[in-house]
């Protein structure tokens, strides 16, 4: 008798180094005893020094890859993380707005830990306007949560105000991850808003290190995982944070400069 894994999807951008993107998905996936699959929309050349070179994916090839999953496998929840362009963003939008793959988490890859805009402004309002309102979760870092919001952040009233505001964009459910380019900060503690109007912080201890690719993706995926196998929103939020930090703290030498985080710790997965 075969046996049956429960099925997720990520749409995203391919990382040529493997450290975040749809490769830090894939891990993340297996790791949490999920079979993964993806859709590529972008590819990166780019190793621990940095990113050397991209290209979009044809919007026609994303639509065909779409297609097939949706005519095979029965996909109980997906992510979506790089979506370069106002046209890409459409695209994906289509094609999930009759919910195909159940539980949408979305991982708005607009601005980077650093503070970075990696999104042009037509892109960045296509994505609220349309992928925003599908959204069963969306999980922004705190520079993203900043530029939704127009809200600065500086204290734990501000970042639940944030989130409010987030709510009236359409996603059910908010996470607000913690501010960590800080080496003077002692915990990295997110805030969450849940659809019934429950909320709560989470945090980990913040971990100095120069191997951090990949955590808003772990993050996202994970959460994903687990709300596929069963879990609640909640409880696969809290079980993500524990992984992600776990897979930071844990170190792996690969790279020379900003490496990836570490995969290989499924076991400590509740």
């Amino acid at each position: 008798m075969l046996n049956e894994f429960t099925q997720v999807l990520t749409i995203a951008g391919s990382d040529s180094d493997g450290s975040a993107g749809a490769q830090a998905d894939l891990k993340t996936f297996m790791a949490c005893g999920t079979y993964g699959m993806s859709v590529l929309t972008a590819a990166v050349a780019g190793n621990s020094y940095g990113i050397h070179d991209s290209v979009n994916m044809p919007v026609s090839f994303i639509q065909s890859q779409i297609k097939d999953i949706k005519d095979d496998f029965k996909v109980s929840a997906f992510k979506t993380g790089m979506l370069s362009d106002s046209e890409i963003i459409h695209t994906v939008a289509d094609a999930i707005k009759d919910k195909p793959f159940g539980t949408f988490v979305l991982d708005p890859v607009i601005i980077t830990k650093h503070g970075a805009m990696l999104l042009e402004a037509e892109a960045y309002q296509t994505l609220i306007d349309e992928l925003f309102p599908l959204a069963d979760l969306i999980t922004p870092n705190f520079y993203e949560a900043k530029k939704l919001s127009g809200l600065e952040l500086e204290n734990r009233e501000e970042i639940i105000k944030a989130a409010h505001k987030l709510r009236k964009l359409g996603p059910k459910n908010i996470m607000i991850k913690g501010e960590h380019s800080d080496d003077s900060i002692s915990e990295v503690e997110d805030y969450v808003l849940l659809e019934d109007g429950q909320s709560f912080w989470i945090s980990e201890p913040y971990v100095k290190t120069d191997h951090i690719n990949g955590t808003g993706d772990t993050l996202s995926s994970c959460i994903v995982a687990e709300v596929a196998k069963g879990k609640s929103m909640e409880d696969a939020i809290k079980i993500a944070k524990t992984f992600t930090y776990n897979a930071i703290r844990h170190e792996i030498a690969v790279g020379h400069k900003y490496g990836p985080i570490n995969h290989f710790i499924k076991d400590d997965i509740q």
